[in-house]
């Protein structure tokens, strides 16, 4: 295993284009339901360490916005893999500007709406009207380095152990199962007026803080 590390840092990996697929959907999965975790966790103290909401926008455990932060880290620092400090600083700008640019566009696009507003949230020094604040880019700069230096080390073992086909059509499945819950939520039931997931959870008498 000590070998398979240092030649994922040492050599480049090479992998046919259905593999990659299924690698970078596995890192979809992972880092959506890590963000999931993390804000499930974070908002639990900042609400008073009183209760648990369930946080996102979907079914599953999983945030959009992690996911797409994990794809932007991957490929701006794999090839620079050897130099932590500049995984972090890369992770940490990049992220950064995600957030910003997101919850900007959210706010300008949705008349005024926040999906989250750093101005009423605990430890938000370094606050950016709202959409971005030094605590949350930190966070998102060390979750890259666990990004880069475990997850996708044991992602790219587990593609090369597995068989080619069986891993990717479990990963293909995995992504199907998410961009359904998620298209679902996002436009299907604003189109036919259905039932979000916020709507069903608190139906259910489950706490539903959406994002």
């Amino acid at each position: 295993m000590k070998k398979e590390y240092s030649n994922y840092l040492n050599k480049n990996h090479s992998f046919d284009k259905k593999t990659m697929f299924a690698i970078m959907s596995l890192v979809v999965a992972f880092s959506g339901f890590f963000g999931f975790i993390y804000e499930v966790i974070f908002y639990y103290f900042n609400e008073g360490v009183n209760t648990f909401f369930f946080r996102g926008g979907n079914f599953l455990p999983w945030i959009n916005i992690y996911a797409i932060g994990a794809l932007l880290v991957y490929f701006l620092t794999y090839n620079y893999r050897k130099n932590p400090l500049k995984v972090f600083l890369i992770s940490f700008i990049s992220t950064g500007i995600l957030e910003f640019i997101s919850g900007l566009l959210v706010y300008i696009v949705g008349d005024g709406l926040r999906y989250w507003d750093y101005n009423t949230e605990i430890l938000n020094f370094g606050n950016i009207f709202g959409f971005v604040c030094l605590r949350s880019v930190l966070f998102f700069g060390l979750s890259s380095l666990l990004l880069i230096y475990l997850i996708i080390p044991i992602i790219f073992y587990i593609a090369k152990k597995s068989n080619k086909k069986i891993f990717f059509i479990i990963c293909s499945i995995i992504l199907s199962i998410i961009l359904i819950d998620e298209i679902y939520n996002l436009l299907i039931t604003k189109m036919f007026d259905l039932p979000n997931a916020h709507y069903i959870y608190e139906k259910f008498g489950i706490k539903y803080m959406e994002l």
